[in-house]
């Protein structure tokens, strides 16, 4: 960047031309060349000029112009002029904050007398204009350049943007005046050129929010948290422009934001965060052990890859699941036996009706008989063509066939995932199928009532009969997902699916949470979206499920959120229903391995099947991740600006996100998330993004944030993280704004939409102090 030397007001003259001449060695041509008094040339009674000049920083004013002239210099509507005013209103109080910080030189001399003159000709030659015009079409896509760089300049030229008067006895201390130009018809119709609409609109690349664009300075400088004169990047980023209410985002995002999405923070592209198989670290051994039951023979496993169940034996206690098939010396009567008898049935039968469905089920779970109904099973069946009938008469048929072999494919006793504990579950994707086949046909003992004193009352539920009772469209496509997976699971033995999958109940016991207050990590790297989904476009990352605390929610019955939807799209997460306890406030649920059967639309309606090409790895699991964590729920929005609920909520992310033990952090893969315990449980989406990136950063995991379509939570997110990174804002440091918010909150009763605007204000504050 080119030294500017503080010039006295006198000497500005001298100055300015010397300057020029600098710019021009950048390919640079100015518009216009301003001049005192001393070049001798009379002003042009036809020129007039109508400026907006902002007071300044003692509140005396330099001088006000007519404020009705017309503007046919530039085109600016009146409208416009009453936006820019808008804009200088704030945008003085942003170059006050930043003038300690930024030195800026802009090569202006401003008269405080009305007339002024130009040496701009009278008349411009067409090629010329037409030079200018390529001129400022190849400046334009510099500019882009640089901005994508991040590389933030100023524009000694850019007089026409958001430009003021200087401090007194300077020649570049700007603070948000903007000067427009009324001249003669040649003079108009020069600056009427692309260049001029370019560098006049809020839109430019030129026009970033405040900051203007050096082109000589080829440095990228440093961000700084001291408030020193280097960090010209955080020109633009002060609190009252960047945290915009979203009463006022709520008409127009672009608008809120003048339209200059550069001065936000780029949104990371996903190709940049990691996701496996890229940051995959290979796996040793398929091992059992105390914290790690394995369902198949490992040593079989580790020679070929093959899946032979592992030999056991079934216990009977509170500790383990209760199989149906179970000594008979231990039931009341040989449950089991009539299970075989009346699946037998179903599986020899050359044609099975859901009629027949319901009495074998009601003939060994006789005390439910009254009490379930099957309406919406009949009504799907009765509602299909002919020939889908017969697909799924044959499937139900099959489905018999699979749940018999349950005692020879699950030999090996399966714990309860209990709360408290940290241990592992993994099993064959036909293990899987056998036991959800079991669930289909409700055979589990023990799991049917759901009344407070119930041996599983602390558990969800497992078995399909909930599901089958009353008739709704969204039981409809539940169901169309269900028997789309026995199909594939029960169909030819090419596809039938073999590979693993891994459950894992995590638990950090109190001793062991975080002081959030010491934390020195700073935010990671985040990618911010209103398009897509976690689903979708968080492939190969550790996508998060938003959970119930009985992992599933309403899967079984009418709830059809994000996560009912991502157990119907992966049907073999329902089986986590059969042995996870309720999450506890330090708990998660982690799957890996899982395959997607379906497809879905934004509202779930079954979209057709998927046909999942995921890689595996060596423990034969797809490479996909879903971490299963509950927010609270909320009745009154207040209740969670209270920082032993942010604390809850902060854990629960962070024990979400931990890596394994033996990973190290280059190995972690983005989270993929959204907005996480908002909707139904009524959190704010601010502060559970907030949340999210903080634990996320101390997990040291990058984040992609899916908005669902809400553009302006996208550019409030982009706003804050850009806010945040470029001050190098630690973890702790932000908690402890949180816990200022909270507490003006109770005190000040402030609204919890300026959020945003309150963190900002305070960190400025904070580093202008220090």
């Amino acid at each position: 960047m080119v030294d500017w030397p503080d010039v006295p007001a006198s000497q500005g003259s001298a100055h300015c031309h010397s300057d020029q001449e600098q710019l021009s060695q950048f390919g640079y041509q100015p518009l216009w060349i301003m001049t005192s008094t001393e070049t001798n040339l009379t002003v042009e009674q036809k020129s007039e000029v109508t400026a907006v000049v902002a007071t300044d920083p003692g509140g005396e004013k330099h001088g006000r112009f007519d404020e009705k002239e017309s503007c046919s210099f530039c085109k600016i509507q009146r409208e416009e002029n009453e936006e820019i005013k808008r804009e200088n209103k704030q945008l003085r109080e942003e170059l006050r904050e930043m003038t300690s910080r930024v030195r800026r030189k802009v090569c202006l001399q401003v008269l405080n007398s009305i007339n002024y003159k130009q040496t701009t000709p009278a008349k411009l030659q067409r090629e010329e204009n037409e030079e200018i015009k390529r001129e400022n079409k190849q400046l334009k896509e510099e500019l882009r350049e640089m901005a994508n760089k991040e590389r933030r300049k100023v524009c000694p030229q850019a007089t026409n943007s958001i430009d003021g008067l200087p401090e007194e006895g300077s020649c570049g201390q700007n603070k948000g005046t903007t000067v427009a130009m009324k001249g003669s018809p040649e003079m108009n119709k020069k600056n009427d050129s692309s260049q001029m609409k370019g560098l006049l609109s809020p839109e430019s690349p030129v026009c970033r929010e405040g900051v203007l664009v050096n082109l000589e300075d080829e440095r990228s400088i440093e961000p700084s948290t001291s408030g020193g004169a280097s960090d010209c990047r955080q020109v633009g980023t002060d609190h009252k422009r960047a945290g915009t209410d979203h009463k006022q985002a709520g008409t127009d995002p672009k608008r809120a934001t003048g339209g200059c999405n550069d001065e936000l923070g780029k949104s990371c592209p996903l190709s940049e965060l990691k996701s496996v198989p890229g940051s995959h670290m290979e796996l040793d051994d398929l091992l059992f052990s105390s914290s790690h039951t394995v369902l198949v023979d490992v040593n079989l496993f580790n020679i070929d890859k093959s899946l032979i169940a592992q030999e056991g034996c079934h216990v009977w206690d509170k500790i383990s699941v209760k199989m149906p098939y179970a000594d008979e010396r231990m039931l009341n009567k040989p449950r089991w036996e009539t299970i075989k008898k009346y699946l037998h049935q179903l599986a020899t039968a050359s044609r099975v009706t859901t009629e027949d469905v319901e009495n074998t089920i009601k003939k060994y779970n006789p005390k439910y008989k009254d009490q379930w109904s099957f309406e919406a099973l009949h009504r799907f069946f009765k509602e299909k063509p002919s020939c889908e009938r017969k697909t799924h008469s044959h499937t139900l048929s099959r489905m018999a066939e699979l749940a018999i072999r349950l005692p020879s494919t699950c030999k090996k006793n399966i714990p309860l995932l209990q709360h408290g504990r940290n241990h592992s579950i993994t099993l064959s994707q036909m293990q899987i199928a056998c036991l959800l086949a079991n669930a289909f046909y409700c055979t589990f003992p023990h799991r049917n009532a759901t009344h407070p004193q119930a041996e599983y009352a602390n558990y969800p539920t497992i078995n399909f009969h909930s599901l089958f009772g009353k008739w709704s469209d969204r039981k409809r496509q539940k169901l169309q997902a269900i028997f789309h997976y026995f199909k594939e699971v029960t169909g030819e033995e090419s596809k039938v699916p073999r590979g693993l999958v891994t459950f894992s109940r995590r638990h950090i016991p109190d001793s062991n949470l975080l002081d959030w207050t010491r934390r020195q990590e700073t935010l990671t790297k985040l990618h911010i979206s209103s398009e897509g989904t976690i689903e979708k476009n968080g492939q190969g990352m550790l996508q998060v499920d938003f959970a119930c605390s009985l992992v599933g929610g309403g899967v079984l019955a009418s709830g059809l959120g994000q996560e009912e939807i991502l157990f119907l799209m992966n049907p073999e997460l329902i089986v986590a229903r059969l042995f996870t306890e309720k999450l506890g406030a330090t708990e998660c649920l982690k799957i890996m391995g899982s395959q997607q059967y379906s497809e879905y639309s934004d509202s779930f309606a079954w979209a057709g099947p998927h046909e999942d090409k995921t890689e595996r790895d060596e423990w034969k699991r797809r490479h996909r991740q879903i971490v299963a964590i509950d927010a609270l729920h909320f009745k009154y929005p207040k209740e969670q600006f209270n920082m032993q609920k942010v604390d809850r909520e902060l854990n629960k992310a962070y024990c979400g996100f931990m890596g394994e033990k033996n990973t190290p952090p280059d190995y972690y893969p983005a989270v993929a998330t959204g907005n996480w315990g908002c909707g139904a449980f009524g959190g704010d989406p601010r502060l559970k993004a907030l949340i999210q990136m903080m634990a996320a950063s101390v997990a040291k995991r990058d984040v992609a944030y899916f908005t669902v379509e809400d553009s302006h939570l996208e550019l409030d997110l982009r706003r804050i993280h850009h806010f945040l990174t470029r001050r190098k804002v630690t973890v702790g440091r932000l908690y402890k704004t949180l816990e200022d918010f909270c507490s003006a909150l109770y005190t000040n009763h402030r609204e919890t939409s300026n959020l945003y605007d309150f963190i900002m204000r305070s960190l400025t504050e904070t580093t202008s102090r220090h």
